[in-house]
């Protein structure tokens, strides 16, 4: 750290965040919070300078460029709180639907704006209208270059209370597997073999997402139009609910886990949309998700203070990689189950591979000798050459409220990819959210929204 001309500290950004804050790459994530009640902004100011700014000093900061103009820097500034809220203003006494419209329009057009450099990165929209899904709606936009989901959800939960008894802290599904009761001479007969798999599956792995980072892409189907500039086009937004019980159900059902099912329902929603639009072509199309690995050592949330206390397990910042996963093609699988055994064999083995780590090291070699942008450069080869990006976060089991607000909904979105379909997922009150962010006028939203439904109810009725 060094001190500024003005005399403020000023911090080294992570890569990451010289990743996806530069001329090529410039990605925010929006949370939106669905409150139980017609939102009261009466203490919003004074919540955000005495709650939320003290979070993170890079909630109170510019990047600005570093001595060596390669490696960029935090630079503390006063924060004009009234310049981040917005409230937008529409005519009152109408109808949810006509709200339903205006809300979506709202969305559309938040998340294709960019921040100012000028000010910190980030931004809170108070829709205080009814519509068909909430109250009102607590929208935070912010970049990513602060922080990805994991520690901006970190950042989000010291701000929220347990709705039911505020004294209580907000608690999390287990992130624990089933223990292991194998003895130790068979684990040191499979451990041998699971080293020469991980080397091998590894390789292939990491060799596939370097040509996919470069010259490979998917084809042009119904969920990915492949055009220049797509991250400049509108999004819509859309979202359906699943009952984390019923996902339980079929887990146990077919031995697999939630995120299997989760991504599972997600191929098979896909492929039945692209069939639906394109029934001649889309069985046998290639087309690549890519799926966010969180590569922190640590199990659930940490506390802000904790993240920064222990860099090596849980630190703050972005630590994620992409897994590039195949996405089954409909004329290959015989049954819709089969989308949900594919997603686990293909996500486990990727997962088991050293080629996250592989890919970690070459972005630090790229930085090292080309630069963060040249790194920020591949990073968008790498998702424009894609059909979709998946990512998901765990959310708390009770009732989160925000100043009085109870929070009935809360769903997220990473917008500002160079593709035409990104699909977030998230857990809160024993609901699955799922929120699929598309390309405006080029994927239909509503038909996509209804395959998804379709998809999950084809599982559960197949696993039953």
């Amino acid at each position: 750290m060094e001190f500024g001309e003005e005399g403020l500290l000023l911090e080294p950004v992570s890569p990451g965040g010289q990743f996806f804050n530069s001329t090529v790459l410039s990605l925010a994530i929006i949370s939106v919070l669905e409150t139980q009640v017609p939102i009261n902004d009466s203490q919003t100011f004074s919540l955000l300078k005495n709650v939320f700014l003290p979070i993170n000093p890079r909630f109170s900061s510019i990047m600005v460029e570093g001595v060596d103009e390669k490696n960029k820097q935090w630079k503390r500034v006063q924060v004009k709180v009234e310049d981040h809220v917005h409230v937008p203003i529409f005519t009152s006494g109408m109808s949810l639907e006509s709200y339903d419209t205006y809300f979506d329009e709202y969305i559309t057009k938040i998340a294709s704006e960019t921040f100012p450099q000028s000010r910190p990165l980030w931004e809170l929209h108070l829709f205080k209208y009814p519509t068909s899904h909430a109250a009102g709606h607590i929208i935070f936009k912010i970049h990513h270059a602060l922080g990805d989901g994991y520690s901006l959800m970190g950042a989000l939960l010291s701000c929220l209370q347990n709705a039911h008894n505020p004294s209580l802290p907000l608690t999390f599904p287990s992130l624990k597997g089933a223990k292991n009761e194998t003895s130790s001479r068979s684990r040191v007969f499979e451990f041998v073999p699971k080293i020469l798999s991980a080397v091998i599956n590894g390789a292939w792995d990491f060799s596939w997402s370097i040509l996919k980072g470069t010259w490979v892409e998917d084809d042009r189907t119904p969920i990915r139009s492949g055009v220049d500039g797509v991250e400049f086009r509108p999004v819509s937004m859309s979202t359906l609910m699943l009952s984390i019980e019923e996902i339980k159900l079929i887990k146990n059902k077919l031995g697999v886990t939630i995120n299997d099912v989760i991504a599972g329902t997600i191929f098979l929603g896909t492929r039945m949309y692209m069939q639906r639009m394109n029934s001649e072509k889309s069985s046998s199309q290639n087309c690549t998700a890519l799926v966010l690995l969180n590569t922190r050592l640590a199990a659930g949330y940490k506390s802000v203070q904790e993240m920064l206390m222990e860099p090596s397990k849980s630190s703050w910042g972005n630590q994620f990689v992409f897994l590039h996963v195949p996405v089954p093609k409909s004329s290959e699988v015989s049954n819709p189950l089969d989308f949900v055994w594919e997603a686990q064999k293909i996500v486990k083995r990727h997962r088991s591979s050293s080629a996250w780590y592989l890919t970690i090291r070459l972005w630090d070699i790229l930085k090292k000798f080309r630069g963060a942008e040249a790194v920020a450069g591949y990073i968008h080869s790498t998702l424009i050459n894609s059909s979709m990006a998946i990512t998901n976060m765990i959310g708390p089991v009770e009732q989160m409220a925000l100043a009085d607000h109870p929070i009935k909904g809360i769903y997220f979105m990473v917008v500002g990819s160079p593709q035409s379909l990104t699909i977030t997922a998230m857990s809160y009150m024993g609901k699955l959210r799922i929120a699929m962010g598309a390309e405006k006028g080029f994927i239909d939203s509503n038909k996509l929204q209804a395959c998804m439904k379709d998809a999950f109810r084809v599982i559960s009725e197949a696993a039953n």
